[in-house]
């Protein structure tokens, strides 16, 4: 992890794009804000300089960003608390712009919870993540949940948790990929990502054909542990701390770090962690 191209002290400099691009590419790859610290004093900032560049937004503008793709989002979020998800109400209760994103209340029932993590878990193993380099699945250390998908349709409850989320987000639901449940033990995270496909990755393209790039997020909490396992948003210092039905849907239109939806689950302390998660597409997913 080199910083030597831009150190400098100074408390009140400019985050420059080289620094920019640094922080997001290092927060991306799994580094914590101590790591950073550490790599930002031996490239020669001071202690105080560093740390306050810590806390601010990282905002990338490279001269070749990709196109802007549509992307869901509920109709009225940001104008009025309850959003129709076709079957029933659910509530915006916080509201970012930049990145698009919301933290929802009651959006699944608890016993709906209950019955996805009853479904789900005889059928969990050690969670995978996409390969970039061949478009394939492999296990990554920075991820160290178990998890399973449902197919899309799959039973009478996973139908209607897609249609609710359809219809709120104004999204087809066959532009969804399969629902995906993971267990978090006690220990277990996932390390600060993204979840668009990398366009530069050679795997990328196989990726995208079967329905495109990702451009939407959906993160639905099935219980609360006893403590730990917030989903975090470090270029916007949000922390969304999991409550049993609760969600938190974030939007991505460029797949680069431009789009400040780098983001990632904290370490579970005590208990255990469940959620459902949702990737919307930009095409039907096949």
């Amino acid at each position: 992890m080199s910083t030597n191209a831009f150190a400098d002290n100074s408390f009140d400099q400019d985050i420059t794009p080289a620094v920019s691009v640094w922080l997001a590419e290092q927060r991306a790859a799994g580094f914590g804000p101590d790591q950073l610290l550490k790599s930002l004093i031996d490239a020669g900032w001071g202690d105080a300089a560093a740390r306050h560049l810590l806390t601010m937004p990282v905002v990338v503008e490279p001269d070749n960003l990709p196109l802007p793709l549509s992307v869901p989002w509920p109709a009225h979020a940001g104008e009025r608390l309850a959003l129709n998800a076709g079957d029933q109400q659910v509530n915006a209760i916080t509201v970012l712009q930049d990145p698009p994103l919301l933290v929802l209340e009651g959006l699944l029932s608890r016993e709906e919870c209950q019955a996805l993590i009853a479904a789900a878990a005889p059928r969990m193993s050690r969670s995978l993540t996409v390969d970039v380099k061949t478009g394939g699945e492999e296990t990554n250390q920075a991820r160290t949940s178990e998890g399973m998908f449902f197919e899309r349709g799959e039973s009478d409850l996973i139908s209607r948790i897609e249609a609710r989320i359809g219809e709120l987000l104004g999204w087809p639901v066959q532009n969804g990929e399969g629902l995906q449940v993971l267990r978090y033990g006690p220990g277990a995270e996932y390390k600060p990502h993204y979840d668009y496909f990398d366009p530069a990755e050679p795997g990328t393209a196989s990726i995208l054909q079967r329905g495109g790039q990702r451009v939407a997020t959906l993160v639905m909490y099935l219980n609360e542990p006893e403590a730990g396992g917030a989903t975090v948003f470090p270029d916007v210092a949000l922390a969304v701390v999991p409550k049993c039905g609760n969600a938190v849907f974030f939007s991505y239109s460029q797949p680069h770090p431009v789009s400040r939806t780098l983001h990632g689950g904290a370490p579970v302390i005590s208990g255990d962690k469940w959620i459902a998660t949702k990737w919307l597409r930009e095409r039907e997913f096949i």
